[in-house]
């Protein structure tokens, strides 16, 4: 019973912990990612789909804290479904609908999401590295979660909200991280990415029309041809990042506010 405890309370910090991924990291390290409990399944794709077909408008699809790590869930409809604290690492869920879906303190280390469609989502403190969304529509989504080294080429994520939300730091600084992440011609038009850790990320040809950027950590990122016209740079920090033939950055706004532009890389 006191394992079960410990297990509980491990889970549950290490959900808190995107604030910080070398903490997170700190914490990753006493816990087994290679034990049944993160990578077991325990209900089949034909269980899945039972529960979906029994849900309602008003009682969706509930599959908190099932472990469903490995499942080929492609196509799926889980629109609206209550996936907080699930395991589903390693998961196949490319072109799978999960709009409005909660994946709050969810488990997606390596989860494949290409093209998933997760318009308005909410993921909030979830541990989403190396994870792949190529293609995936994130469109109004809000998002505080673990990132680090994901793939998103070609990513939608129009309006979303991935920036620290400032009233409310009871939990700290919670906000999405990306780094190293590949964003390479994603949509992020008025995005939300204030604070965002984006350190060593590629936005090559990326399109930040209208983003906010304030206080974003951009070091070490690629911005070569991205689109900035009208993006915020307010505090930004810009160390060694590239911003090689930017498109509309005479209309960015507050970039002579942004910090370390003399150590940007132009060429």
């Amino acid at each position: 019973m006191r394992r079960a405890s410990l297990c509980t309370v491990a889970f549950g910090m290490l959900g808190l912990l995107v604030v910080a991924p070398a903490a997170a990291q700190d914490m990753m390290q006493h816990v087994d990612l290679t034990s049944p409990e993160m990578t077991a399944a325990e209900m089949t794709r034909a269980e899945v789909e039972a529960a979906i077909a029994a849900a309602t408008s008003t009682q969706p699809a509930d599959f908190t804290g099932k472990k469903l790590s490995g499942l080929d869930l492609s196509g799926l409809d889980l629109s609206g479904a209550v996936l907080r604290a699930a395991r589903l690492n390693r998961t196949k869920l490319t072109d799978a609908k999960l709009d409005r879906a909660v994946l709050d303190q969810a488990w997606l280390l390596g989860a494949d999401l290409s093209r998933a469609s997760l318009r308005g989502a909410n993921i909030f403190a979830a541990q989403m590295q190396r994870a792949k969304l190529d293609g995936a529509d994130l469109s109004g989504a809000r998002i505080a979660a673990d990132l680090t080294g994901a793939s998103l080429v070609g990513a939608v994520l129009s309006g979303a909200n991935l920036g620290a939300d400032m009233k409310n730091q009871s939990m700290g600084l919670m906000r999405a991280v990306l780094k190293s992440a590949n964003l390479e011609r994603s949509i992020l038009r008025d995005a939300d990415l204030s604070r965002v850790d984006l350190e060593f990320a590629s936005l090559r040809n990326a399109d930040l029309t209208n983003a906010s950027l304030r206080g974003a950590a951009l070091g070490g990122a690629n911005l070569t041809g991205a689109t900035v016209a009208g993006a915020d740079f307010a505090a930004a920090d810009l160390a060694s990042a590239r911003l090689v033939a930017p498109i509309g950055l005479d209309a960015a706004k507050n970039f002579d506010k942004a910090k370390n532009t003399d150590r940007l890389l132009r060429e």
